[in-house]
């Protein structure tokens, strides 16, 4: 991007057999959740303050007096889900027990409870009659807990008592932490699973925590004698619409990705997930999503000759984007792109706004008084400041207001497609920050932003193939791809892209540094980040199939060069395309490389990027070799991040195997280098 253009977050730093590993799965979807053959609800039984409630795999009880959960599965194990509340909740009134369960209060705090089994899980609403805060769940104070998943990017699985992790923020752990439950995670849930059991990767025995009240819920997280807890709290206010808070438990059997095994069940019984093969029949255009790289485009990347290199390289499909500076791809080039079979669109964002006499780029300057007019206010009347501490944040209900009059967002989009662009990305309108708006006139609750933005949203998916930035589960019917969320960036991320000698700058305008500049992370930050030990497809577990997932723009293939061989592994496993930046320079230096590369992927995911990741595993003990199923076989992946072979399988390399082939496909990636 040239210096014109807008720092996004993105630039500022704000985001075992195969039959036995496909037999795992499908008992795990069908059976561990209790989805099928559940009653939708079913009552318990109370004694004192014992409230017990059948729940998919055993049986729940709750402590009506402290909210202290524990659970006796089918094959009678005890599990503790959480501890007390913490702080106390005072004494509890009456108990009254409902079809579904029980109900009872707190007067002390102005909470009103209910806790029932639903779709056999575990469902308990909290809400209050005033402002307040809880602290609760209390998790991983069972003893046997072993592992926490967390879905930071793409997804962690983390052991309780590993060194790394119980140390601080600073040191690139979690210890002391608290994560924006609405804005920090990329699915609004978190798991543990317990050892001392027999079986699969977690002990035969788990736990899901979904807190479909993301927004104002937090996960705190501590050290507690070298283990990792953690404790949620939400924030009951009445003025941001939070007075209701709900967790949902569900025992699992400790599979890693079972928490969002968890939520795709959840979101597809609410009619809450999307479907990329629904999306390609009412666009067809987003097929060419299917098999395709991402890269965004600079100097002679983005002519029509540009184009035509790349297919002459070999590469089938692939998503081009570029920047909103004042030379975007022109309608020749975009021609070329679409006869190439490629999809090409612009960067965009509707949630900046600045002075048109000033502003410093296209995407920031507005017609009329829409800055500052639409600027989001803070409770004191002042702007909410906007990217790079630049212009303000705009408000996208003052937007949808006016549309219906004044068309702001139909013409912006109607320009910035006039050169037959097929895709849009719409920077920070799926991500999980959003703003409670004070302004007279276009007042909002976070909720209420993100309701607006939907709808923009979906106004524009139907007639382009719309993305957007690290996107969360809430969009995930709106859109088709997603730049963002296959990172689980740690906060270090940040601090390193601010310093520009390491990081680069925004020069040269046809290829900025920040962009094209090889950068070594730190060793703490490559280990948060990148060591694949620690990592687990939860996102693509809950949402593959409902759109394409990849890593952030600033982080192209290119960019992190020590961590190529391990994160072109995580895509082939995880079906998942590698998203590059490209240039003329750089096409003639790695485009047989990238070519190579997608070349193997594109078979891979047109036949696998619309079916469900039913499958995770391990098959070595200290983690090194992976396997993923997506379908029912109609993929099979095991990649080696080792550097020992393993039943044949070299290290560095990935097998994958389709239902139709007779042999693996193998590659190598570091072979590739060039």
């Amino acid at each position: 991007m040239t210096s014109e253009v807008p720092q996004s977050p993105k630039a500022t730093g704000r985001s075992r057999t195969a039959t036995r590993v496909l037999a795992a799965s499908l008992a795990l979807t069908a059976t561990t959740f209790g989805v099928a053959g559940c009653d939708s609800a079913a009552a318990g039984t109370l004694e004192g303050s014992r409230l017990e409630l059948p729940v998919a795999g055993g049986t729940a009880v709750v402590d009506t007096a402290s909210l202290a959960v524990n659970a006796r599965t089918e094959n009678g194990r005890a599990l503790v889900l959480s501890g007390p509340a913490g702080g106390g909740l005072g004494k509890p009134g009456p108990v009254t027990q409902t079809p579904h369960g029980a109900s009872w209060s707190y007067p002390d705090k102005g909470l009103k409870v209910t806790a029932g089994s639903e779709r056999g899980r575990l469902r308990i609403t909290l809400r209050a009659d005033r402002d307040g805060s809880v602290s609760w769940p209390v998790t991983g104070t069972d003893r046997a807990a072993a592992a926490l998943q967390l879905p930071r990017g793409e997804g962690l699985d983390v052991p309780v008592g590993d060194a790394f992790w119980n140390s601080g923020a600073e040191k690139g752990g979690l210890a002391g932490s608290t994560l924006d439950i609405g804005e920090g995670l990329a699915l609004p849930l978190w798991g543990y699973s317990m050892g001392g059991g027999k079986g699969g990767s977690g002990g035969g025995a788990g736990v899901s925590y979904l807190t479909p009240t993301d927004i104002g819920t937090s996960l705190r997280f501590a050290s507690t004698g070298g283990r990792l807890r953690t404790t949620a709290a939400h924030a009951f206010d009445a003025g941001a619409d939070t007075r209701d808070y709900e967790v949902s438990f569900t025992l699992t059997d400790g599979n890693p990705v079972a928490p969002a095994t968890d939520y795709r069940s959840y979101l597809a019984q609410r009619g809450q997930l999307g479907s990329l093969r629904r999306k390609i029949r009412q666009n067809p255009a987003n097929g060419k999503l299917l098999g395709a790289f991402h890269a965004y485009v600079w100097g002679d990347a983005r002519t029509a000759s540009g184009v035509d290199k790349l297919k002459r390289l070999g590469v089938d499909r692939m998503w081009l984007g570029y920047d909103a500076g004042p030379d975007p791809m022109n309608a020749a080039a975009v021609r070329a792109a679409k006869k190439a079979g490629y999809l090409v669109g612009p960067y965009d964002t509707f949630a900046n706004g600045q002075d048109p006499k000033t502003a410093d780029s296209p995407t920031s300057a507005w017609p009329d008084r829409v800055y500052p007019d639409f600027c989001i206010r803070k409770a004191d009347g002042t702007p909410e400041t906007g990217f790079g501490n630049r212009g303000c944040y705009l408000s996208s209900r003052a937007f949808e207001k006016a549309e219906p009059r004044k068309h702001y967002l139909a013409d912006r989009t109607r320009t910035m497609v006039a050169n037959g662009a097929d895709s849009y990305f719409l920077d920070v309108d799926a991500t999980g920050e959003v703003f409670r708006d004070h302004g007279k006139g276009h007042e909002m609750t976070k909720a209420g932003d993100r309701e607006m933005r939907l709808a923009r949203m979906q106004r524009l998916s139907k007639n382009l193939v719309l993305g957007s930035e690290s996107a969360q589960a809430w969009a995930n019917q709106v859109l088709a791809y997603n730049h963002g969320s296959g990172t689980p960036v740690a906060d270090g991320l940040w601090r390193l892209e601010r310093d520009r000698k390491t990081w680069g700058d925004w020069a040269p305008g046809n290829a900025p540094k920040v962009f094209f500049k090889p950068v070594k992370l730190p060793a703490e930050l490559a280990t948060a980040m990148y060591d694949p030990k620690y990592r687990v497809p939860l996102y693509e577990t809950a949402l593959h199939g409902s759109l394409v997932n990849a890593e952030r723009w600033e982080l192209s293939y290119e960019k992190l060069p020590a961590h190529k061989t391990t994160r072109a592994l995580l895509a082939m496993l995880y079906n998942t395309p590698l998203n590059y930046v490209l240039d003329g320079p750089a096409l003639e230096k790695k485009g047989p490389e990238m070519a190579a590369l997608q070349k193997y992927f594109s078979p891979l995911h047109r036949a696998a990027g619309t079916e469900q990741l039913t499958s995770f595993r391990w098959l070595t003990g200290d983690r090194s070799v992976q396997r993923t199923v997506f379908g029912d076989g109609a993929l099979t992946v095991t990649a080696n991040f080792g550097s020992r072979a393993h039943e044949g399988l070299a290290g560095g390399c990935v097998d994958a195997k389709l239902r139709t082939d007779k042999q693996p496909r193998r590659l190598c990636p570091a072979q590739l280098n060039g």
